[in-house]
């Protein structure tokens, strides 16, 4: 299927990376421009670099995201370079476990900042160039909202947040024909999921389980899974689509893992 984004401009956070580098990808594979914002110039190149090689057309941005004035940055430097931005993939953050006992008042700001209040700037200070395009925002969430996961009390709250925004700009944003969605991950491994995993006392046991809990096909979802999805919610072909909060996770959160 085309999805008719060639030489659509998007940026993605987190991009240089795990689910962000796989959402990168898909969009160079559809022809589109990704543009990767990160926190190090060096991984964003990397991937840059590997679409670039693939035939691919690519862009990249250094902008640490929990600094307000690098999130206006990473807008107004990707409209510098192409005067337009078809589309935001608000991607980056960090299950950084603060909890409620363990944790503070500052640590669970701070963690608001890595997660969820980028989300809100860079949508934003990207919103009058959505308005001329008629663009699409995709929300990349977690099942922390709504199943918890203990000890991570600032991780889950952002990802309420999140789902929240999704739904409000949906409504908000409607009159400009800006459609917003989220898609919601559960199991899916990535470099940050792989440095997790290595703290705990038996990771290959513990891996196992985990596996054993996802209903379809007893697996993690791929980074590539996630990405072919949000290409979708970021193309016309998924015109009449707003407001949405997609899980692509094997039915992990709404499946009864009972199921034999």
């Amino acid at each position: 299927m085309d999805l008719q984004l060639k030489d659509k401009v998007v940026m993605v956070t987190g991009g240089a990376k795990g689910i962000g580098r796989g959402i990168a990808m898909a969009l160079a594979a559809e022809e589109a421009i990704p543009v990767i914002v990160g926190r190090r110039q060096p991984d964003n190149l990397r991937t840059q670099q590997e679409i670039e090689a693939s035939g691919g057309k690519a862009y990249s941005v250094e902008a640490e995201l929990t600094r307000p004035d690098d999130c206006e940055r990473a807008v107004r430097k990707t409209l510098e370079a192409f005067g337009r931005i078809d589309g935001l993939v608000n991607n980056a953050g960090v299950n950084d476990g603060v909890g409620l006992e363990g944790g503070n008042y500052q640590k669970f700001m701070d963690s608001l900042h890595k997660s969820l209040v980028h989300y809100y700037l860079m949508a934003h200070h990207a919103l009058p160039a959505l308005k001329e395009s008629k663009g699409s925002i995709v929300n990349i969430g977690s099942k922390t909202a709504e199943t918890g996961q203990g000890n991570t009390s600032a991780y889950a709250a952002a990802n309420g947040g999140r789902n929240a925004l999704t739904r409000e700009w949906a409504v908000e944003l409607r009159k400009y024909d800006i459609r917003v969605n989220a898609v919601i991950v559960a199991e899916c491994y990535t470099p940050l999921y792989d440095t997790w995993i290595k703290t705990l006392p038996n990771p290959e046991e513990t891996l196992s389980k985990i596996n054993q809990r996802i209903p379809l096909g007893n697996r993690m979802t791929t980074a590539e899974e996630i990405a072919d999805m949000v290409v979708f919610l970021l193309s016309d072909r998924s015109s009449h689509t707003t407001g949405q909060l997609i899980h692509v996770d094997g039915g992990y959160v709404h499946l009864d893992r009972a199921i034999d």
